[in-house]
């Protein structure tokens, strides 16, 4: 059988019936012709659909459907007039009790493909959501460009060099929009170049603006090709004059071609060099690089939930991990003997040391390296934390720091994952060391296929 679906071939532009089984871990819809593999993204389980052949793969195909003939009772109108160019958000066609439900699922199935083990679905919990699942991003990051002639800010649309503009999307804070809108007037009424990808000419890159949900501090990142930034005093004259409310004005500069947002380089330009957040009657200083969960309100009940998980009594030793700011750790700290914080980000350690002193805690240790490392050499120093908190990126931990994890044994491992197949990968080779108690995914993307999720391992 598997070997008839190898040997189907389909050629671009065919138009083939595909009947949705299920979601992927990108929110595409997954259906089957003769046996083999069909990606449709915009579909749901229980469609049955015309999709035309984009890409034939030796064991899956890419496709776009072209009509659908039946209609899943879960289907909504997407509010968002861009969502099918963006890419930005893959699920707003789906109504948002689903796409709870569906994430839950993911985590699921990245279990069962990926761990030796068999695991009780009954550990992983339905998913925690929002009441309004809108305007909930406090950062945007958008690339500049022109086009006809006019100043803009977007994404690029999937697979090509054509800017979206998404100045007023859904998901964003209304002031983020706002505040990125009139950024690119004033760009564009001081003629100052934007940066041409292909022709690799130009001044600014991208926008960034991010703003405190609870304290109104708003921070504003121009990222440049290079330092000459033409007009800049009479750019920050403009700032001042048009939009007041802005308190943060930064330069960062990256001159490399790389899609990655900031380079290592920058400067203050205006106002002050942080901004300020609240959480929970903890207040956080944010540099312009600093990481920090884009959806606060969420954060707020993710925190709450590794505090619960962690059943701290006042004695414990804790290490958070891939610490950031601070934030997760310092949310604990009054209720620990001792904290430690070891983060890559120079910038992110100072600000958690910078956070921690301004919060009066004295507890808190923030060092600059690998986890691995710092892990190792504590132990051989004869510290065992008693609980360890990891919080890492979408490729999730480092194969030595879980032979470290499995080698001091702490007594609870807190796992905050954003990527259910890593997750599910490195609960595999934990497994042998330690028993997963309970996995509770948190919605912190609504209308993305991103699914975040905290599981206490002891």
């Amino acid at each position: 059988m598997k070997n008839q679906s190898m040997n189907v071939q389909l050629h671009e532009g065919q138009e083939i019936p595909v009947t949705i089984k299920r979601i992927g871990i990108n929110g595409e819809g997954i259906g089957y012709f003769k046996r083999k593999a069909v990606f449709i993204p915009g579909t749901l389980p229980g469609e049955e659909v015309v999709a035309r052949v984009e890409k034939d793969h030796p064991n899956y195909v890419e496709a776009r459907v072209r009509r659908i003939r039946k209609q899943s009772k879960d289907r909504i109108d997407p509010p968002c007039p861009v969502y099918a160019k963006c890419g930005g958000c893959q699920l707003q066609h789906l109504r948002y009790e689903r796409q709870l439900e569906y994430k839950r699922e993911m985590i699921l199935q990245a279990l069962d493909r990926y761990m030796k083990k068999t695991i009780d679905s009954r550990i992983v919990e339905p998913t925690i959501g929002m009441d309004h699942p809108w305007e909930y991003r406090n950062k945007s990051q958008l690339q500049a460009g022109k086009q006809k002639g006019k100043v803009m800010a977007g994404l690029y649309r999937e697979g090509t060099h054509q800017l979206i503009d998404v100045t007023d999307c859904k998901v964003q804070h209304p002031k983020t929009n706002e505040i990125t809108r009139k950024v690119l007037r004033i760009i564009e009424d001081l003629n100052i170049p934007v940066y041409d990808e292909r022709k690799r000419k130009g001044v600014i890159r991208r926008i960034v603006t991010r703003i405190g949900f609870q304290t109104g501090d708003i921070q504003l990142v121009l990222v440049t090709a290079g330092k000459h930034f033409p007009k800049k005093e009479l750019f920050l004259k403009e700032m001042k004059r048009r939009i007041p409310e802005v308190t943060s004005v930064l330069q960062n500069i990256n001159p490399k071609k790389t899609s990655l947002i900031f380079g290592d380089e920058t400067h203050l330009l205006m106002g002050n060099e942080y901004i300020e957040e609240q959480l929970g009657g903890i207040r956080y200083d944010l540099s312009a690089r600093a990481f920090f969960q884009l959806n606060p309100e969420q954060t707020y009940k993710l925190y709450n939930l590794v505090k619960s998980f962690s059943d701290l009594n006042g004695d414990e030793t804790v290490v958070d991990a891939y610490c950031g700011v601070g934030t997760i750790g310092l949310w604990l700290a009054e209720d620990v003997q001792e904290l430690r914080g070891i983060e890559m980000i120079e910038d992110a350690v100072r600000d958690a040391r910078r956070n921690a002193k301004k919060l009066g805690v004295q507890n808190a240790v923030y060092v600059s390296g690998k986890a691995e490392d710092w892990l190792g050499t504590w132990f051989k120093e004869g510290f065992r934390p008693d609980v360890v908190i990891v919080d890492p990126p979408r490729a999730g931990l480092d194969d030595r720091l879980v032979e470290t994890l499995k080698r001091i044994q702490p007594k609870k491992l807190i796992y905050v994952s954003c990527n259910p197949s890593t997750l599910a990968k490195n609960l595999d080779a934990l497994s042998s060391k330690f028993e997963i108690k309970r996995i509770q995914p948190v919605d912190m993307f609504p209308h993305t296929s991103h699914v975040e999720s905290i599981t206490l391992l002891e």
